[in-house]
C-alpha cells in the first residue's frame, strides 16, 4: 500500500514504476504502455493546473491504469478509467487496490464510445491510429473527450499536431498548452523490427 504523500514529482514517477505494462499486447488496439517518466510529468503539470485535486478525472483507453493511478495518487476525488480489453482493466483494477487507492478508483471494461459518464478532466492516450483497422481511432478519442469533459490532456504522434488541433478545433475545442517527449516503443510486436524506437508525441491540453 502506497502511504506517503505526493510532494515531488520524482516521487510519483516511483510511484508509477511499479505498474505493469500490457501482459499481452494486442496489436490491433496499439497498446503501447505510458513510460512513468512522460506519465509523472503531464500528470504533474495537469496538476499545478487545477485540473486533478478534488475533482473527477476519466483516462479513456486506460490500459493497466497508469495515468487513473496517477491522477489518483495525486488527489484526484474520483479517477475513473476505461479500456476495451478487459485484460488490462483486470490488471489496473489490481494494481489499483494494492496500492490503497481502491475507494478513489474506478475502472470500467467498455468501448469508449458507450461511455457517457461525465467528468472534470479526461487525461488520455489514445491509440495513434497507425494500423489500418484502428486508423480514425483517435478522433474517437478526441471526439469522446471533448464530450465528456470540459479539459482534456491527449497524446498524439508529434507530426500529426496540426491536423489534430484542427480537429479539435472543430469539434469545439481549443488548444491552450502543449507538451512534447520522446516516447520509447519498445520490440513487442512481430513486425517490429528494432528493439526499441522513439517517437515524438505531443500532449495537447484542450478546453471546451
Amino acid at each position: 500500500m502506497f502511504k506517503r504523500q505526493i510532494t515531488k514529482k520524482r516521487q510519483l514517477e516511483i510511484a508509477l514504476q511499479r505498474i505493469p505494462s500490457h501482459m499481452h499486447p494486442k496489436v490491433a488496439l496499439e497498446q503501447y504502455s505510458t513510460p512513468a517518466v512522460i506519465a509523472a510529468d503531464i500528470l504533474w503539470n495537469a496538476h499545478a493546473m487545477g485540473d486533478i485535486e478534488g475533482i473527477k478525472v476519466v483516462d479513456l483507453g486506460c490500459g493497466t491504469g497508469i495515468l487513473t493511478v496517477g491522477s489518483a495518487l495525486l488527489g484526484a476525488g474520483e479517477a475513473v478509467g476505461v479500456d476495451v480489453d478487459p485484460d488490462a482493466v483486470e490488471i489496473a483494477q489490481s494494481e489499483a487496490l494494492d496500492i490503497g487507492l481502491g475507494e478513489r478508483t474506478r475502472f470500467i471494461s467498455m468501448d469508449i464510445k458507450e461511455f457517457d459518464e461525465k467528468a472534470d478532466t479526461v487525461i488520455q492516450n489514445p491509440p495513434f491510429g497507425a494500423q489500418k483497422a484502428n486508423k480514425e481511432a483517435d478522433r474517437q478519442f478526441m471526439a469522446k473527450a471533448i464530450e465528456i469533459a470540459p479539459v482534456a490532456y491527449s497524446f498524439h504522434i508529434k507530426e500529426t499536431e496540426n491536423f489534430v488541433e484542427n480537429f479539435f478545433k472543430s469539434i469545439g475545442g481549443k488548444v491552450t498548452h502543449r507538451f512534447y517527449y520522446r516516447f520509447p516503443i519498445p520490440h513487442i510486436y512481430d513486425f517490429h523490427k528494432k528493439e526499441k524506437v522513439d517517437v515524438d508525441v505531443v500532449v495537447l491540453r484542450v478546453e471546451k
